[in-house]
């Protein structure tokens, strides 16, 4: 990452195509070719892992830190393996342009998935090709497809509540289950195989095109995971199996309460006794789908807010801390190097810091932040970044940047913002001239989100942390990219040596 570059922020789910969310099908093929043709050679994007309507969709609340989502599957190139036809679905719902319906779409999507596992059972499947898939994910695969049909054998549930030798993982019990759903565990896995198959074959075209994938890896697990399931002598649960301590940060400016955020937190004593082995098969399964990996929240693999698991907010907590040399290096036993992007937002303290530079791990700097109280002297403002980091317009959890100039920003920030520019700009203009500041920047790496090319508004945000309802579920209604787009950005790119 320490060539001069920039690129993309786009979930899939947000493309646009007629089945009512993004996959990976002909409209990920077209945005991957126009990243390569508008000069860019980064396209980042959110966990890859399940969601769940229960959590609203999130990607950061998933049951697996390592199996894809079957959402993303694409019809279109099923008809290709010869595992659907186009009548199969030739009666399409009538979708809403600008947002996924999850719940419509995963009922949709699954009656296809039943049918392309039936042929792929009589005759169409490469059998040879899914054994060895399975064999080769078998460090995860064979749990979490029991894991995926569990759920639905006992009606979505949460593990805690499946029977007591269940739960506990008695080797019987587990045998027996197995066995009795021994169809519903098979369907997952060739979800699983289908997901990934189609997913290395678009990574294939973004090599020819010469574009690397910045994946997104969320620092915890959620408590209903088949990762909390399978191994919970790695998390800080009671004689129960039910966490006594959870995740959070502490009260600061913008929360007196401070975010209870309630995952199961990691025993990291349990942890190093084991060579990290968890935490290096996470690192490797990712690093295998994308070529650079986001940790988000990365000051909890230094020191984390640890909560008593009654408490109602963050407040009566304490910081605890992780043996991060220890960790890092065992990873670079592991790795040659650590393509990693350490998420440093919010109120970061100096050993969080010191970690990043001993290991020389680029941070995130955002435009929006850098306009307030600490203007002109903040480390947001593009005068005062490094080369080592990556800087952004916004994030995934931030208002687009005409939505933040238009309803978020203050009056002082919008003075300070012109001032800055050398000038009055209209709002419509203002997308363009932070991403002109974000590519001029010495910061080695510049990522755009897509909303932000597109100059759209609030209406477009992918997700507002102090909502819990209606995140995650925005996408683009059409093909919005024009060729003066693509010359445009192009442009821009080369000016600024990013080309």
């Amino acid at each position: 990452m320490n060539v001069r570059s920039s690129g993309i922020l786009l979930h899939p789910t947000c493309l646009p195509t007629t089945f009512g969310i993004g996959d990976l099908g002909p409209a990920a093929y077209r945005f991957v070719d126009f990243l390569a043709e508008s000069g860019q050679h980064l396209w980042q994007i959110l966990p890859l892992t399940p969601t769940d309507s229960k959590h609203n969709n999130s990607p950061y609340h998933s049951t697996s830190a390592l199996a894809g989502n079957p959402l993303l599957i694409s019809p279109e190139l099923l008809i290709k393996e010869g595992l659907l036809t186009e009548s199969d679905f030739a009666v399409v719902p009538d979708w809403c342009e600008d947002q996924v319906d999850f719940e419509a779409v995963g009922e949709f999507k699954h009656r296809l998935f039943e049918i392309a596992y039936e042929r792929f059972q009589q005759k169409n499947g490469d059998r040879s090709a899914f054994e060895d898939f399975c064999v080769r994910q078998d460090f995860w695969l064979d749990d979490y497809a029991l894991f995926a049909a569990l759920k639905d054998h006992y009606g979505g549930r949460r593990w805690i509540e499946w029977p007591h030798e269940i739960r506990r993982r008695s080797r019987e019990a587990l045998l027996s289950i197995r066995l009795e759903l021994a169809g519903g565990v098979q369907r997952e896995k060739f979800l699983q195989y289908i997901f990934f198959r189609q997913w290395e074959q678009l990574r294939e075209h973004c090599r020819r095109k010469e574009i690397k994938i910045i994946g997104d890896i969320p620092i915890y697990v959620h408590y209903d995971s088949v990762d909390v399931w399978r191994q919970p002598e790695l998390f800080k649960l009671d004689e129960h199996l039910k966490p006594y301590a959870v995740s959070g940060v502490p009260p600061d400016y913008f929360s007196k309460t401070g975010q209870l955020w309630g995952h199961p937190l990691y025993r990291w004593d349990a942890l190093k006794d084991n060579g990290y082995r968890w935490w290096i098969l996470r690192l490797q399964h990712n690093l295998l789908l994308c070529d650079i990996v986001r940790i988000d929240h990365f000051r909890g693999l230094v020191a984390y807010w640890e909560v008593p698991a009654e408490e109602e907010t963050a407040v009566r907590g304490e910081w605890v801390s992780v043996p991060v040399d220890d960790f890092f290096h065992h990873l670079l036993r592991k790795f040659a190097c650590l393509p990693i992007i350490a998420e440093d937002l919010g109120t970061i303290s100096a050993d969080v810091r010191e970690t990043m530079q001993r290991y020389q791990l680029p941070g995130m700097r955002v435009l929006q932040f850098a306009f307030g109280e600490d203007y002109p002297n903040g480390a947001f403002l593009p005068h005062n970044h490094v080369k080592n980091c990556v800087i952004y317009t916004g994030t995934h959890d931030n208002n687009t940047a005409r939505g933040w100039f238009e309803t978020e920003a203050t009056s002082e920030a919008r003075v300070n913002l012109m001032e800055y520019l050398g000038g009055d700009v209209p709002t419509d203009r203002i997308n363009w001239e932070l991403i002109r500041l974000a590519m001029m920047s010495v910061a080695d790496t510049a990522v755009i989100p897509m909303q932000d090319l597109l100059a759209l508004g609030t209406e477009a945000r992918m997700n507002n942390p102090s909502e819990p309802e209606g995140n995650w579920d925005w996408r683009l209604s059409k093909n919005p990219i024009t060729s003066e787009l693509t010359d445009r950005l192009r442009s821009m790119t080369r000016i600024y040596g990013r080309l």
